[in-house]
């Protein structure tokens, strides 16, 4: 039985070697209130396929993993209180179990290495959690991130996470993380502040000619291109109060970010939501962009 099943479209464009974007399922389940984030996949979709890219958003549903999914299965994943959070450790098990599995960035890179998917758009990633130096958590992202060939879009980092720790990390593991008009990486809600990135890049032709040398040098890493976000928030305190009340509620590891991001929806009345969601597909849109730029130079 086939562990993997390739959308009819999708798999089309992977072998006509057409441009194809990967989307994360984790957004759709946990990142909004329930039943909101389906309507922004949908828009990602429709933006990638605007810029003449394919789009294959990624989850496993019924013991499969779906590369590409129907509107019914997307509409599962925003809709359903029983989707679980999948991360590459996670996805063996949540297809044996047959459970419905909302693929984080990590989980979702660990599946475009196995499809030969190079284009990724997200949010924001996953990264060195705050107080990591007395309680080790650091997001699978960065893993998948130092082993798999793919150029990802996001708002730079979770502005929840310890941004500077994991820029560090960033850079020790080798991953270029190039800003897009900008000298710093974003704090996801927030255009400024984070520490400086590696380059700042002003075409999507640019950035597909770095990513492309990047891979002939041998480099089977991916590479980070950070989008600031269109309107910047500033929830700083809001972070920080959550954190805390995460921790006085005994709150760890994965459940941590789905959390915070709760809390910071509903402490900032709704403000949060509305910049997550318009990033998302500003970021899903710019990676179909670049993985168009990408396919004119092969």
């Amino acid at each position: 039985m086939d562990l993997v099943r390739i959308h009819p479209e999708v798999r089309a464009a992977l072998e006509a070697r057409r441009p194809v974007v990967a989307l994360e399922t984790t957004l759709v389940s946990h990142g909004f209130p329930r039943g909101e984030g389906t309507a922004v996949a949908a828009e990602a979709e429709r933006r990638v396929r605007a810029a003449w890219a394919v789009p294959a958003t990624v989850g496993v549903v019924d013991g499969l993993i779906q590369v590409g999914l129907t509107e019914e299965q997307l509409d599962r994943f925003g809709s359903s209180p029983d989707a679980r959070k999948v991360g590459p450790r996670d996805l063996a098990v949540c297809a044996a179990r047959r459970e419905l599995g909302a693929t984080t960035a990590g989980g979702t890179l660990a599946v475009c290495r196995a499809v030969g998917i190079g284009f990724l758009g997200t949010g924001g990633l996953g990264g060195v959690h705050r107080g990591w130096a007395g309680r080790p958590d650091i997001s699978a992202d960065l893993g998948e991130l130092a082993r798999t060939e793919a150029l990802v879009v996001a708002s730079g980092v979770k502005s929840i996470l310890d941004v500077q720790a994991t820029a560090e990390l960033l850079e020790t593991i080798g991953v270029p993380v190039l800003g897009w008009h900008t000298d710093t990486l974003p704090l996801f809600y927030a255009r400024e502040g984070g520490p400086p990135v590696s380059a700042r890049v002003l075409t999507v032709e640019e950035v597909a000619q770095i990513a492309e040398f990047h891979w002939r040098l041998g480099r089977h890493s991916a590479l980070l291109l950070a989008r600031p976000p269109d309107e910047s928030l500033d929830v700083e305190p809001l972070i920080e109060d959550g954190v805390a009340e995460a921790e006085r509620q005994g709150i760890r590891g994965q459940d941590v970010t789905p959390f915070l991001l709760a809390y910071l929806h509903e402490s900032s009345g709704g403000a949060t939501v509305e910049v997550n969601r318009k990033l998302i597909v500003e970021n899903a849109a710019l990676a179909a962009e670049v993985a168009v730029a990408f396919a004119r130079l092969q």
